[in-house]
């Protein structure tokens, strides 16, 4: 399969019509992924309508940088005339009348929307397994989980449905479903790339980003949907982003500063996993970099602070699916509004999505703001500052995107704290705002795909990348296919 970037430079060229890219993927689709279980909605006339549309601008020799690339749109960001569903029942039918910041990049671009991908519900989850809608299947073996909440767009890139996809990552939902998938996955800082148009969970963490095999689709994909949006109050109003064209910039990785992370190579990490991410270490030092051991003490608040705050705002803001406002209303004769609130909320939403929203109504009730919401808010704030000091002193931090590969579907969810445990690596970059991706780096013994995750200071996407490129061009882990 052709890369994102070749096949724009070859439509935009006129040497490759985007139809016949179009009729590759939608093949594609209608072949896995029902198997996969990766798709929300998926139209094919809508596809051959953009694609006609697309064939204009191309004569007309508009600048397109994703010409005629199809690109998959997790189901909680906003697509006018597509549904947008959260994958939750409470949402089922619903149809934006607009698009997403992002989705209006991407049609600027010229990429084709070739559909809506599966999620957890609300983007509440590890695993995929908490849709409204079935789990998503990994492609690399079909009873294991592909990660979450982002599952569905890391599984159908992983399969070659589409070479770019865009997911959300609040504590880790781009990042662990790329490791666990085999592909690359970022998620960018805090305010890089709007959000307006992704239905919130917790507004202070979330982000959305891209997901691609290669380093290069993936800085492209940045590109295109960074920059600043006044729609969005937390947008950054910073100059336009060129990381692509900077990737093969003279001295690639050579006297990047790496900071190896400590506290993530402590006690519950996978063997393999741990092997492999040495061994990437490694090669990364032969390319020019100095790594050396660092210390994040207060990693160990990462956890806690996250689930503190990540639910205290998903409690505020899902209160707008009440039936009423937004949502599907259960109506029953002669009740009262009181009672329609609880039937409609406690038939339209899931399990894990009534679960945090109780944990965080708990957490910012009278009595308890203080005990909890705010002292987790003084804990992500050492976390920041901390990582803002070691930040100081290396360019790049390296660790395991996950402490483990893809687990067996229906292993964890009966054991919460171990599922929330599958984010621990990740969930600091959210809390401090600072960009971080994974790379694929290695296989277990099962043939289960091992993601290495880098991090920098905020504003660092461009040397997260050219980290991620030179190790990419001196390894081959992220060329294997899975057989489906």
């Amino acid at each position: 399969m052709l890369r994102a970037a070749d096949i724009a430079r070859q439509v935009a060229a006129g040497e490759l019509a985007p139809d016949e890219v179009a009729a590759t993927y939608v093949a594609r689709t209608k072949a896995h992924a029902a198997q996969l279980n990766t798709h929300l909605h998926f139209d094919a006339d809508a596809i051959k309508s953009q694609v006609e549309a697309l064939a204009k601008r191309v004569k007309a020799k508009e600048a397109l940088p994703l010409a005629g690339v199809p690109v998959l749109v997790k189901d909680n960001i906003a697509t006018r005339g597509m549904p947008t569903t959260c994958a939750s029942k409470i949402l089922a039918g619903y149809v934006p009348p607009y698009d997403a910041h992002v989705v209006e990049r991407l049609r600027a671009a010229g990429a084709i929307i070739f559909g809506k991908t599966n999620c957890d519900e609300f983007a509440m989850g590890s695993s995929n397994e908490n849709s409204a809608y079935g789990p998503v299947k990994n492609p690399w073996d079909l009873t294991r989980v592909p990660g979450g909440s982002s599952g569905g767009s890391a599984a159908a890139v992983a399969a070659s449905l589409a070479p770019l996809a865009l997911g959300s990552d609040t504590g880790g939902s781009i990042r662990q479903p790329a490791a666990l998938c085999g592909i690359f996955g970022l998620k960018p800082t805090y305010g890089r790339v709007s959000r307006y148009g992704l239905v919130a969970y917790g507004s202070s963490l979330d982000a959305i980003g891209p997901f691609a095999r290669n380093v290069e689709d993936l800085a492209l994909l940045t590109d295109v949907i960074s920059g600043h949006d006044a729609r969005d109050a937390t947008s950054a109003a910073r100059p336009p982003t060129q990381y692509q064209a900077g990737l093969a910039a003279r001295g690639g990785a050579k006297g990047i500063k790496i900071g190896l992370v400590k506290e993530f190579f402590a006690e519950g990490l996978d063997a393999a996993t741990r092997e492999h991410v040495m061994a990437a270490v490694k090669v990364l030092e032969g390319l020019g970099t100095q790594v050396v051991e660092v210390s994040l003490p207060s990693l160990v608040y990462s956890t806690p602070a996250y689930y503190m705050i990540a639910t205290a705002e998903a409690s505020s803001n899902l209160a707008r699916y009440d039936g009423v406002r937004y949502g599907a209303r259960v109506q029953e004769p002669g009740q009262s509004l009181k009672q329609m609130y609880r039937r409609t909320r406690s038939k339209g939403f899931g399990r894990e999505v009534k679960q945090r929203i109780m944990l965080g109504t708990f957490a910012l009730s009278s009595g308890y703001y203080d005990a909890y919401y705010a002292k987790a808010g003084r804990a992500r704030e050492v976390i920041r500052r901390e990582l803002a000091d070691v930040f100081t002193k290396v360019d790049l931090l390296v660790s395991p995107t996950s402490p483990t590969t893809a687990f067996k579907l229906g292993e964890k969810t009966q054991d919460p704290l171990a599922m929330y445990l599958s984010d621990i690596c990740t969930l600091a970059a959210n809390l401090a705002g600072i960009p971080a991706l994974s790379v694929p780096c290695g296989f277990d013994h099962l043939g289960l795909p091992i993601g290495m995750q880098f991090m920098a200071r905020e504003w660092g996407e461009e040397t997260l990348l050219k980290g991620a490129y030179a190790y990419e061009q001196a390894s081959k882990w992220h060329d294997a296919q899975p057989r489906l």
